[in-house]
């Protein structure tokens, strides 16, 4: 999808009086000339990946290859069904989810990149956990997807989705908004809502630095999708209870890709800066190398 506005995609929402997810469909088909209902099956076909994913992250206490991440969905859904959480069920489920979605990711697992394979837990973790408190349909989770889609494309055509470019923001911080966006529709929320859902997200992300020990997407990403999940959700309530996002989301977009140009090197991928740095980072990278 070629559009780089969010102001675009809310004026034709209010021009054909459609949800964004709706106006992401209408451009898809346009572009890429398939018909709805074969866009529609490749949706249905990643949500059951994205579903695959969590459930598998779960269930097993699997651990990466380096061993350097593993087991922490398990532990902490374990904690969730012992009623010991102190979050909120849905914020609970979603991190469960997103722990196990990331976890899966990094044990070699088959996911859905949403927008990366490193923050690739959030979007999933955030609609499979309201989906099982709210149950909506499948048709709904859908819609969801096509709505975070969109914000995705808008940021990436825009800034960037790459931590390499541009920080972890980039990368959690675009899953968020994503995720927030998503979750505002799929609970009834107007494409403003949407919209001030995402921006919302988007801008407590700001500045976070793609700091991977060794180089390798487990630590801190895996638990960083837990976290961010629940931020996800923090902004689609505030925005459905009505509370607007200063600052428009395109210019939050501009905002965090300036940010990331200004950004040094050592804290966008190349696991040389921030946690890669500390002495704990460097002796886990001395024993894997």
């Amino acid at each position: 999808m070629e559009f780089s506005s969010i102001d675009y995609l809310l004026d034709e929402s209010a021009k054909n009086g459609l949800p964004i997810g709706q106006i992401v469909l209408r451009e898809e088909q346009r572009e890429s000339g398939a018909a709805k209902e074969a866009i529609m099956e490749r949706i249905a076909r990643t949500w059951q990946v994205m579903k695959n994913a969590a459930n598998a992250g779960i269930a097993t206490d699997m651990r990466s290859v380096s061993g350097l991440t593993g087991g922490d969905a398990a532990q902490y859904y374990n904690h969730l069904r012992n009623h010991k959480n102190l979050l909120g069920t849905l914020e609970a489920k979603a991190v469960a989810y997103a722990l196990a979605t990331s976890g899966y990711n990094a044990a070699m697992g088959v996911i859905a990149a949403a927008p990366t394979a490193g923050a690739a837990g959030i979007l999933p973790g955030v609609l499979i956990a309201a989906q099982e408190e709210y149950g909506f349909s499948e048709r709904d989770a859908y819609e969801a997807l096509l709505t975070a889609g969109g914000i995705g494309a808008a940021i990436a055509n825009r800034a960037t989705i790459s931590g390499a470019s541009g920080g972890c923001q980039a990368e959690c911080g675009t899953a968020a908004a994503m995720a927030a966006a998503a979750l505002t529709e799929v609970m009834g929320g107007t494409p403003r809502k949407c919209v001030d859902a995402a921006a919302l997200a988007l801008k407590n992300c700001l500045g976070l630095a793609c700091d991977p020990v060794a180089g390798l997407v487990e630590v801190p990403c895996v638990k960083r999708n837990g976290v961010y999940a629940v931020l996800a959700i923090t902004a689609a309530d505030m925005a459905l209870a009505g509370i607007r996002s200063f600052i428009p989301l395109d210019e939050v977009i501009d905002s965090m890709y300036q940010i990331g140009c200004g950004m040094p090197s050592c804290i966008r991928e190349t696991g040389e800066g921030g946690l890669a740095a500390t002495p704990t980072g460097q002796a886990a990278k001395r024993r894997l190398t």
